[in-house]
């Protein structure tokens, strides 16, 4: 018995020995991140494109077609992941000021993240089948179908909304303000890949439908999720001492931290770019290809090729955001590039009706592609940019919220108004030798238009303020730091700290 402190001792030293070489954890932070390492955080992103996929494509076909689930039903379990998206400030604000024993902030919310992505897909296939009246000899009445397929939905979409929003704020503590560009384009070119990876994959693996083979793709999802995910985390963020043996301190409140955020330079300007932009590029989601189909007489061949050269023209548009942030630009001409190039692809989709031109319609198809990722690259970039060391985690979470909110909100703006204008518009005579089929649609590119000319607008501020002498320098980062002053004692930017 006296032996057994000492023996207590002696096994709590060789655990702790143990940690840092099997636990995933970081011994120390690095000055810079290597090519294999932040490639290989970036497989969070592609377990966030697949299910995305999964959820708005995939699924959104098979419970339609397959399953005959009614499409208005359809469409409200698509739309419950956005009901997560407001709260990704608040995910962001919590990676911020997280305690953990051993010494993470962000990893613990990934890991919450992918547990709710696991469970959503979990519960989802036979929630599904249920829904479809595959379950009857069980005995269970629709409705808990309907709940079950909701929940796994709300689950799937919460999920992938923290790993999201942590994730790249993990990439920022990681990441010098010079490598940002690298770092916002490696993600979003990850989820891209993923997205068109699952497509893929899933449509070779569903091509013989039957409940038990989409049973097994949903199950495979889930078991692949928590792998990438888990894959992506390891030895990723650097282990400090925990705060629990720190004097307790006061952290603030989310509304002290959001009212200090707000009150940063051009914080809410940013957001509201953010908002008008994303509107502006996303309502064509749901109407391009019907107008090509209805309007234009394209195959379903031809239509659906358009989501594939769309997805090219986005990754074009990274490569080509990075190499102008890499050459000395500025990431608020980035997205101010980015809406313009916006306005005209609109401009030649609106063409391609009168002139009857299919060509000028696909090339505009491609330059919203790749007006869209220049305007996300630029408004992402800055945000990591400027976001203060202890908010980057509500920066990345306020610029997801207002990006996944407005795009969401932005389909549903589409439909109604091409119905509503269609319907305006049935009897009516032709204009400009147009067909009345078009108008909807011609009133839809109208609108966006507007929002993102708006958008260019309140971005010229942002650019003439960078041209004043003595006010900006600009770096390869796109990160305005006041000339003849050091980033460490910069106090402008989202916060009012410095990055």
């Amino acid at each position: 018995m006296p032996r057994l402190p000492h023996l207590t001792r002696k096994l709590t030293t060789y655990w702790l020995s143990l940690g840092p070489r099997f636990l995933p954890y970081a011994d120390v932070a690095l000055p810079d991140l290597p090519w294999a390492r932040l490639l290989r955080l970036s497989l969070f992103q592609v377990s966030v494109g697949m299910a995305l996929v999964l959820l708005v494509g995939t699924l959104n076909r098979v419970m339609i077609v397959e399953l005959g689930v009614p499409t208005s039903l359809v469409a409200v379990m698509v739309a419950l992941p956005l009901l997560a998206a407001p709260f990704r400030a608040l995910i962001g604000f919590r990676s911020d000021s997280h305690r953990c024993e051993l010494g993470w902030r962000r990893v613990p919310f990934i890991y919450r993240g992918t547990l709710l992505q696991f469970g959503g897909f979990a519960i989802m296939p036979f929630a599904l089948l249920v829904l479809a009246g595959m379950g009857e000899s069980s005995h269970l009445p629709a409705w808990v179908g309907e709940i079950a397929a909701a929940l796994a939905f709300l689950l799937v979409g919460a999920g992938a909304h923290m790993v999201q929003t942590v994730g790249l704020a993990l990439a920022t503590d990681l990441t010098p303000s010079e490598s940002h560009p690298k770092v916002v384009g490696l993600m979003y070119v990850m989820l891209l890949f993923g997205m068109m990876l699952s497509a893929l994959v899933f449509g070779v693996l569903l091509a013989d439908f039957s409940p038990g083979r989409l049973v097994q793709v949903i199950q495979g999802a889930a078991v692949l999720t928590a792998a990438l995910n888990f894959i992506a985390l390891w030895k990723q963020e650097p282990r400090n001492p925990p705060r629990g043996a720190q004097p307790a301190q006061q952290d603030p409140s989310f509304r002290e931290c959001w009212q200090r955020f707000c009150q940063g330079r051009d914080a809410v300007r940013r957001l509201v770019i953010v908002g008008l932009g994303t509107i502006g590029f996303g309502m064509a989601d749901v109407v391009l290809e019907p107008y090509g189909g209805e309007v234009l007489g394209l195959s379903v061949s031809t239509t659906t090729k358009l989501t594939a050269l769309f997805a090219f023209g986005g990754l074009v548009g990274f490569a080509f955001a990075w190499f102008r942030l890499a050459r000395g630009g500025h990431a608020y001409r980035v997205a101010h590039l980015g809406a313009l190039l916006g306005i005209s692809a609109f401009i030649l989709v609106m063409l391609s009706a009168p002139l009857d031109l299919t060509s000028i319609f696909l090339i505009g198809n491609f330059l919203i592609g790749f007006g869209g990722a220049l305007f996300w690259h630029g408004t992402l970039t800055v945000t990591m940019n400027q976001a203060p060391k202890d908010q980057a985690g509500l920066a990345l979470g306020a610029w997801g919220a207002v990006q996944a909110t407005a795009a969401g909100s932005a389909m549903a703006m589409s439909g109604l108004l091409r119905d509503g204008v269609q319907l305006l518009a049935s009897g009516a005579a032709p204009v400009l030798g147009v067909a009345n089929a078009a108008a909807g649609y011609m009133a839809v590119y109208a609108f966006e238009i507007a929002l993102l000319l708006v958008t260019v607008i309140a971005t010229l501020p942002l650019l003439r303020r960078l041209s004043t002498p003595g006010e900006s320098a600009t770096t390869a980062t796109g990160d305005p730091t006041p000339a003849g002053v050091s980033m460490a004692h910069t106090t402008e930017g989202v916060g009012d700290s410095p990055r």
